[in-house]
């Protein structure tokens, strides 16, 4: 199984596995195209005008290979292809340099390779770091073939500089370390045939055979003997009648470079006479390389498969990665993917997703009593946060605190926090906060950065962060404070607009009550949450297209007031959400436009119908998720935000353009009283509403 693993499996010395894969946009561009070659390819076609287009069948196709349907009146599908030999065939990029974290990437190859059931394998050399005697040589042979002979697939070598060259005390051995790789390994040139194409594996090592020297930046050094070349000849002769062939070899010698003095122009023209050589792949370079095709050849230069990478530049060709290549009889397909990233479905067990599903649950609360922040901005005082496992799996938990919060002056000892919480345990974290005097308009909440990993019986998942923001209140506002202020109101113009009151902020109590806030819809697209505290509970005022309703959940069920009408874009609309213990009602601009039964037959009339509770925050301008995180905001602007517990409407009324608290109001925002992050209830309740990142008060348009 896929083993999600963090860089610490790893190492800090390479661009690892999810090193490789995170960061990088991956999911969209991978995913899609994993099972058959795949998203980004290049496509090569052998033969001109054989690649087949559109809905008709071909000429002999048998009517037993076309679709079938019992449905009539519907377009006809194309038949499946027949007697196209296909076949999938992976290849290794270099593993070098990067011991010993390298051979855990390899180790992933090997998975991810299973999981994608290619026929063969191909590598293209730099197996073992080498560069030593034969004891060391030795023990990394072997390292290296215990990991790749657990493929499912037979697989085939190339040899590398780091393959065969010799270094130790004294002079290296005639060819270095040649003959131990032919012992261990196999030939140093080789061919062979699968299906409708031949493989042909070349040497570019040879160096000079008369002075025993070796080394891949002398151009001179880096000819094919007469007796290769004599071989490659043989064998392109051999497979005169496939479809393609493949040649692979560790020295992308067609890039110049290091490489001019060699006489790999006179390869290519061996190469391009046989007419029938589709690509040819290399490695050595680090990175992945397309120089196109040249007379009809492709080529390509791979990356690493566990090698020392120069930079972390995925989308620049710099990553852990396999090609996957797919062979039809007119055309090829090559892809590159970043090792790590083949997901094996049958991971996904129930029993694997309750266990991430209960880790996602794990949360930071705050169990010391809220900050006080005082007129000036100043701030002191301790935190407490208890954070419990609910989960059987243990977790691995990072607290540290957010960025934005020392940019506004914030001051925390808590720096950098690890430990891991065993399945049903739960640990307590405390620290000192403060803030100096300055601005009050600039504060912003404080808030704690928790990163979590799941140790599952499949695998190592990482969750996303949660973000947890302390709990604040404003002290004592001078009197004061909010003269000469204009009216205002809020735009919301995503879900960091809205504004958050915690449920414990909200003393409604069960029972008749309403709900009412003036909308200015900007766009009336969705289903968006005008005043919303769900999650199959509680209540909301929804816009569904611009439509006004009012649901509340009673009865075991949520029971819905809908308006016919949309709301007017650019123009103010009051709306009116009342429960009054057997009905539920909505008014538009005052006007009672519809109205259901609270209760069912099977209610008992002498008892309440209790509305269904949660400890979720109410949003203004957005729902709430179940994690209590806006979502579905709306766009426009909202003003007059008024929550009672009574039924204040029964008939048809004249709204009023700023709401006045009564004794049954239980938060009045008049949207124009805001103080640091906050704004504040005009009820007796004195409760606040949190402004979201994105929020803005801005001047109120006239309620005409």
């Amino acid at each position: 199984m896929r083993s999600f693993c963090s860089p610490e499996d790893f190492g800090d010395d390479l661009c690892l596995i999810q090193q490789t894969v995170r960061g990088w946009a991956w999911q969209t561009r991978l995913l899609v195209g994993l099972a058959v070659c795949l998203a980004g390819s290049v496509t090569l076609f052998a033969h001109e005008g054989a690649h087949p287009s559109g809905h008709s069948h071909a000429e002999g196709e048998s009517v037993a290979d076309a679709v079938k349907t019992s449905r009539s009146n519907a377009v006809i599908l194309p038949s499946p292809p027949t007697g196209d030999d296909v076949f999938h065939f992976a290849i290794y990029g270099d593993r070098t340099g990067g011991v010993p974290a390298g051979l855990k990437v390899l180790e992933q190859a090997v998975v991810d390779t299973n999981l994608l059931d290619p026929d063969l394998v191909m590598t293209v050399g730099d197996l073992v770091q080498g560069y030593n005697e034969s004891g060391q040589w030795l023990e990394q042979m072997h390292e290296f073939k215990d990991i790749v002979n657990r493929l499912n697939m037979k697989w085939y070598p190339v040899a590398g500089n780091h393959d065969v060259y010799w270094r130790g005390q004294g002079p290296a051995p005639q060819g270095h370390h040649e003959s131990n790789y032919e012992k261990h390994f196999g030939p140093l040139w080789y061919s062979f045939t699968h299906k409708n194409a031949g493989f042909i594996v070349l040497y570019s090592d040879e160096g000079d055979p008369a002075t025993n020297l070796k080394a891949f930046n002398v151009g001179a050094l880096q000819n094919m003997s007469d007796e290769q070349m004599a071989f490659l000849e043989s064998a392109l002769s051999e497979m005169k009648e496939k479809d393609h062939v493949f040649v692979f070899l560790h020295h992308p010698r067609w890039t110049g470079g290091g490489y001019e003095g060699s006489n790999w122009s006179r390869v290519h023209q061996i190469l391009a006479a046989a007419g029938n050589v589709t690509a040819v792949f290399a490695g050595h370079i680090h990175h992945m390389r397309y120089d196109g095709e040249k007379d009809g050849i492709a080529y390509y230069a791979l990356a690493t498969t566990g090698g020392a990478l120069r930079a972390e530049i995925p989308d620049a060709g710099y990553l852990h990665h396999l090609n996957l290549v797919t062979v039809r009889q007119d055309r090829i397909s090559v892809s590159a993917i970043p090792i790590g990233a083949v997901i094996d479905p049958k991971q996904f067990t129930p029993e694997f997703l309750a266990e991430v599903e209960a880790a996602a649950k794990v949360r930071c609360v705050q169990t010391s009593s809220e900050l006080i922040v005082d007129a000036d901005g100043s701030c002191r005082g301790d935190v407490t946060m208890k954070i419990k496992n609910p989960g059987s799996r243990d977790v691995d938990v990072t607290l540290m605190n957010l960025p934005a919060s020392s940019q506004n002056g914030w001051q925390s000892t808590l720096d950098h926090s690890h430990f891991v919480i065993a399945g049903g345990e739960e640990k307590e974290i405390a620290f000192e906060i403060a803030r100096s005097v300055g601005s009050m308009g600039q504060v912003a909440v404080p808030a704690v950065r928790m990163e979590i990993d799941v140790l599952t019986s499949a695998a190592r998942v990482r969750l996303p962060v949660v973000d947890s923001p302390l709990k604040i209140s404003p002290g004592q506002v001078p009197a004061e404070y909010f003269a000469g202020n204009v009216d205002r109101c809020l735009s919301v113009t995503n879900e960091a607009s809205a504004i958050r009151i915690d449920s414990a902020d909200l003393d409604l109590p069960n029972g008749p009550m309403t709900v009412e806030a003036w909308v200015r819809p900007t766009e009336v697209a969705g289903y968006r949450g005008v005043l919303a505290k769900t999650e199959s509970s509680e209540f909301a005022i929804f816009s569904d297209e611009g439509v006004p309703e009012f649901s509340i959940h009673v009865g075991g069920r949520y029971v819905v007031a809908k308006a016919t009408r949309p709301m007017v874009v650019d123009r103010w609309t009051h709306l009116a959400g009342v429960f009054d213990g057997d009905e539920v009602r909505l008014f538009v601009d005052g006007t009672r436009v519809d109205s259901k039964p609270a209760r069912t037959k099977a209610d008992k009339q002498e008892q309440p119908v209790r509305r269904k509770r949660n400890k979720l925050p109410l949003f203004i301008g957005a729902d709430t998720d179940a994690r209590g995180v806006a979502a579905r905001g709306m766009r426009g602007l909202i003003d007059e935000v008024r929550i009672s517990k009574s039924a204040v409407y029964t008939d048809s009324f004249t709204p009023e353009a700023r709401h006045l608290p009564t004794s049954d109001t239980v938060l009045l925002m008049h949207l124009d009283r805001s103080i640091g992050p906050f704004t504040l209830d005009h009820s007796a309740s004195a409760s606040k509403g949190m402004l979201g990142r994105s929020s803005v008060l801005v001047e109120s348009p006239p309620k005409d």
